[in-house]
């Protein structure tokens, strides 16, 4: 996974730094950041390098930040190694999703300690990156939607499927093929590896961004994409296009506030809003044909 670390400096009264952070995070989830750690004096924001867009993090930061308040910051490079190491290493506790559904860190975790079956769906994961585990809201809003539907015999269509979990629990649920793509070489690969150790045969990964789908013949009963605002809008058309007659499309990775923007593109798309989830500021939307 390639990925820029942005050290933001921010420049107000002491007391006003919590909430300065909290804003300026924000902004910059707007332009496609992913996570965020605390620093001295700002905060450090991580984004993947082909979603780093400097013109949509400075309007996004002028449109967040309140008069008064400055905001400096410099971008670097992650190396590769150093921060697939680090998550490997940490690894990630047992999630439960549901009474159903528990996610467990593949490689720290004794499998044989799991024998038979009590009704639990339990799903391994090697995390080579820090998205996709189930310990994001909106990757446990898609989780627990994806639960409560009828897969059997379904078509799947996973966009941007980071560690594959989304297609993995689909397949589980009876689906009968699930085709994911993803745009960094390092998630396409660690999600045909998770697919392997969860016994499923039915999921095959492409390399690439939406620009993949121009090929795809096929027509597919739920398509799910779990990634950031802006490139949700951006690909919805291409999502339409791969929906069959009665098909449903979940969308996640944004916040509450965003629900009017992505559904006004998808009306534009022809679909209609289902209903809308919420996990804190987070929302997931289900859309139909219209």
């Amino acid at each position: 996974m390639k990925y820029y670390v942005v050290n933001f400096s921010i420049d107000c009264e002491g007391v006003f730094l919590q909430t300065a952070r909290e804003l300026l995070s924000a902004a910059a989830c707007e332009a496609g950041f992913e996570a965020f750690e605390d620093s001295e004096d700002g905060v450090a924001g991580y984004v993947q390098r082909p979603l780093y867009d400097k013109a949509a993090l400075d309007a996004a930061i002028a449109e967040y930040m309140p008069e008064g308040v400055g905001v400096r910051y410099d971008v670097e490079e992650v190396p590769d190694q150093d921060w697939n190491q680090g998550w490997e290493d940490e690894g990630f506790e047992p999630i439960g999703v549901s009474d159903h559904l528990v996610i467990y860190d593949a490689k720290h975790t004794d499998r044989e300690m799991f024998a038979g079956d009590d009704g639990v769906m339990r799903i391994f994961i090697e995390a080579r990156n820090a998205f996709g585990t189930g310990t994001h809201q909106t990757t446990r809003m898609i989780l627990r939607r994806l639960l409560g539907m009828d897969l059997k015999c379904k078509k799947v269509l996973d966009c941007g499927c980071g560690t594959g979990i989304l297609g993995i629990v689909a397949s589980r649920l009876g689906a009968k093929e699930v085709f994911g793509y993803d745009i960094d070489e390092w998630s396409a690969d660690n999600a045909e590896h998770n697919a392997t150790l969860n016994g499923v045969g039915n999921m095959r990964v492409a390399l690439g961004d939406a620009s993949v789908l121009a090929a795809v013949d096929d027509k597919y009963d739920v398509v799910i994409a779990n990634i950031n605002r802006n490139i949700l809008i951006n690909d919805m058309a291409a999502f339409r296009k791969c929906m069959a007659d009665d098909a449903k499309l979940i969308l996640s990775g944004f916040y509450e506030a965003d629900v009017p923007m992505i559904e006004e593109e998808a009306a534009r798309c022809g679909l209609r809003l289902v209903d809308v989830v919420t996990d804190e500021d987070w929302a997931c939307v289900m859309f139909g044909i219209a």
